[in-house]
C-alpha cells in the first residue's frame, strides 16, 4: 500500500492539534494553576494502563477531573485509546483498511477536487467543522463518506460528522475513522443513535430526566414559551452541548464522552438547562433582568443560544454540575430510554401484521438481561430486543430472555441445538446471514414434540401452533404472523405447518414453499413464500450462509 500524506499527521508543528486545525482561531484556556489543579495533569499512558486492567471505574474518575486544556497533547494518544476500547471486530482495523476503502469508493487516495458527496443519515445544517481548515473539512468529509459506504445500516445520525470533525482536530485521517467505527459498532454502551426513531427517543428521555430531575429549570423553559415549543427546543437537546458549548467547553465533554457514552451529553444537557435557568430567572439583579427582556423579545431559545455562546462559567465547573445531578445512574436512564421507545413503538403500525399493542411499562426484560443479551449476542441489540417484545405474546412478555444455544460458542450442529434447545417452550430462533441480514421465528413450542407420534403410531410431521410467527430485523423490520390471525375461515392444511424438525433439518412453514429451512450442519439454508404465513422471502436472495444462529427460551425472574 502506497504511504499516505496523511499518515504522518502527527508530525505537525503543533505539539496537540492536526496538521487540519487552523490553531489561531482555537480558543484557549490559561492552565490551571498548581494551587488550584491539586494533582498534576495525568498522561495518556496512565489512562492506557487503567483500560489495560480493566479499572474503568478509576478512569471515569480521573476523566471527569483532569482539566487538560484544549490545546493540552494528552488528546493525540487519549481519544483514540479511550474510543478503540469499545470496538467490536478486528476485521476493519487493520493496516491499510481504511485507506482501502477510500480507493474503492474514490478511486484514489487524493482528496478530490470537487466536493465530496455526503451520505443521507447526515444532516446538512449540522456539519460542524469547529477550527478545522478548508482541507480538514474536506477530509471530515471524506471520513463521514466511506462510513457510509461501510455502515449502510446507519439511516440517520446527524451527530457523527460534528464528532468526526472533533476528533480530527487531534487524531490522524485514518484514526479518526477507527474512533468514529468504534463508537458506532459499541454493544456494550450507547454513544450515536443510527435512526430517526432513536433520534426521537433521545429527545424525549433528555426532557422526561429533566422534568424530573432538574424540575425548577425544566419548569423555567416551560412558562417561557408554549408546550408545542417546548418540545421543539428540547429536540435540539444534543446541539446544545455540540454546537453550543465553547470549544474549551466541548473538548473537556469529550474526554468523558468517549469513555461513559451517550449519557455524558444527557447530563450536560441538563446542567446546560440548570445553569441558564440560575443565570436567567432572577429579576432582582441587572444582570437577571436583562435576560428576561432578552427572552421577551427573542424567545427562550434564542436566549439559551446566546447564554452559551457567552458563557463565563469555566468548563470543570460545567463537568461538576452535570456529574453532581443525582439519581441519574446509568440503569436509570437506560430504563426511561426503553420505556420511550415502547411507548413509541406502541403507535407504529407494524407493516404486514396489526397495530402494535400498548403494554405495560413493567413487562420489560430486565437490565440484568438486557446486559447479558449485549454481551453474549451477535443477532440482538436492545434496538431490536425491544421490537421482538413488542410482537410477544403478552404473557411471554412476564419473563425474561435467556440463551439458550449459539453456534458461536456451541458448535454447528442440529444434535447440539436440540440437546440445548428441545425441551425449553417457546423460543426465538435468530438467524444472522453472512450477508448481515437478520430474520427468524418466534417458535411457540418445544423443538421436542418433533419425536411425538400420531394415533396411528406415526411420527408427526409438523407441529406448534397459530402463535408461532416469522420476523425480519435487518434490512427491513417487519412481522409475519399465521394467515389464521386474520380471521380466515378456508385455511387449508398448508396453512398449518408451523415447525418441523429431523436429524437431517429444521423446517419453519409450509405450503408452496418453506419460510425458514436449514441444513443439519447450521451452515445452509434457504427462505420463500409459504402459505402458513403469507410471506416473502426473508432475505434478498432465498439462499443463504449462515454467519450465527441464536435460540433464546424465557425464564422467570430470580428474585
Amino acid at each position: 500500500m502506497p504511504t499516505m500524506p496523511s499518515v504522518m499527521e502527527h508530525e505537525a508543528e503543533h505539539p496537540a492539534f492536526s496538521p487540519h486545525v487552523d490553531v489561531a482561531r482555537v480558543p484557549q484556556l490559561a492552565p490551571a494553576s498548581p494551587a488550584s489543579a491539586g494533582k498534576p495533569l495525568r498522561t495518556a499512558a496512565e489512562v492506557q494502563t487503567l483500560l489495560t486492567q480493566g479499572k474503568n471505574t478509576e478512569v471515569k474518575m480521573l476523566l471527569r477531573t483532569n482539566a487538560w486544556p484544549a490545546d493540552h497533547p494528552v488528546r493525540r494518544e487519549l481519544w483514540s485509546a479511550l474510543c478503540l476500547q469499545h470496538h467490536n471486530s478486528k476485521s476493519d482495523m487493520a493496516d491499510g483498511f481504511y485507506w482501502d476503502m477510500v480507493t474503492q469508493v474514490f478511486g484514489s487516495t487524493e482528496l478530490p477536487d470537487r466536493p465530496i458527496s455526503l451520505p443521507p443519515f447526515v444532516e446538512p445544517g449540522h456539519c460542524h467543522s469547529y477550527h478545522l481548515t478548508q482541507k480538514g473539512s474536506s477530509i471530515a468529509d471524506r471520513v463521514v463518506s466511506v462510513l457510509g459506504y461501510a455502515c449502510p445500516d446507519i439511516v440517520y445520525s446527524p451527530s457523527i460528522y460534528p464528532i468526526c470533525a472533533l476528533l480530527l482536530h487531534y487524531l490522524s485521517e485514518e484514526e479518526c475513522y477507527h474512533c468514529i467505527t468504534s463508537l458506532v459498532s459499541s454493544k456494550k454502551k450507547q454513544f450515536i443513535t443510527q435512526t430517526k426513531s432513536l433520534h426521537e427517543v433521545t429527545w424525549k428521555t433528555v426532557m422526561q430526566i429533566c422534568k424530573k430531575h432538574v424540575k425548577a429549570a425544566a419548569v423555567h423553559l416551560q412558562r417561557q414559551c408554549p408546550s408545542s415549543r417546548v418540545e421543539r427546543i428540547y429536540m435540539d437537546w444534543i446541539w446544545w452541548v455540540l454546537q453550543g458549548l465553547p470549544f474549551t467547553h466541548l473538548v473537556r465533554v469529550m474526554d468523558c464522552f468517549f469513555h461513559e457514552g451517550i449519557k455524558v451529553l444527557y447530563r450536560v444537557a441538563m446542567a446546560i438547562l440548570v445553569l441558564f435557568h440560575k443565570h436567567t430567572s432572577s429579576t432582582s439583579t441587572a444582570g437577571g433582568a436583562e435576560w428576561s427582556a432578552d427572552i421577551q423579545k427573542n424567545g427562550i431559545d434564542a436566549a439559551l443560544t446566546k447564554f452559551l455562546k457567552e458563557i463565563t462559567i469555566p468548563p470543570n465547573k460545567v463537568l461538576k454540575a452535570a456529574f453532581g445531578i443525582r439519581g441519574l445512574s446509568s440503569s436509570y436512564i437506560s430504563r426511561v430510554f426503553i420505556r420511550t421507545e415502547m411507548i413509541l413503538q406502541s403507535k407504529t403500525v407494524i407493516r404486514s401484521g396489526p397495530m402494535v399493542r400498548s403494554r405495560s411499562n413493567e413487562n420489560l426484560p430486565n437490565s440484568q438481561s438486557q446486559n447479558n443479551i449485549q454481551m453474549v449476542s451477535h443477532t440482538l441489540t436492545i434496538r431490536e430486543l425491544l421490537a421482538l417484545w413488542s410482537w410477544l405474546p403478552v404473557r411471554i412478555t412476564m419473563y425474561q430472555p435467556i440463551l439458550l444455544y449459539t453456534t458461536e460458542e456451541h458448535g454447528c450442529s442440529l444434535t447440539t441445538f436440540y440437546v440445548r434447545v428441545e425441551q425449553h417452550e417457546p423460543t426465538l430462533l435468530m438467524i444472522k446471514t453472512i450477508n448481515n441480514e437478520i430474520f427468524g421465528a418466534y417458535c411457540s413450542s418445544k423443538w421436542g414434540e418433533r419425536n411425538l407420534k400420531d394415533d396411528r403410531g406415526n411420527r408427526q410431521a409438523y407441529f406448534g401452533t397459530g402463535e408461532t410467527f416469522l420476523f425480519s430485523l435487518y434490512p427491513e423490520r417487519a412481522k409475519y404472523p399465521w394467515v389464521g390471525m386474520e380471521g380466515e375461515n378456508t385455511l387449508g392444511h398448508a396453512a398449518e405447518l408451523f415447525m418441523a424438525a429431523d436429524s437431517k433439518m429444521i423446517t419453519i412453514g409450509g405450503g408452496e414453499g418453506q419460510a425458514i429451512w436449514m441444513d443439519e450442519n447450521i451452515r445452509y439454508g434457504k427462505t420463500d413464500r409459504c402459505q402458513t404465513f403469507n410471506n416473502p422471502p426473508l432475505c434478498k436472495t432465498g439462499d443463504f450462509e449462515i454467519r450465527v444462529l441464536e435460540v433464546y427460551g424465557f425464564a422467570a425472574e430470580q428474585m
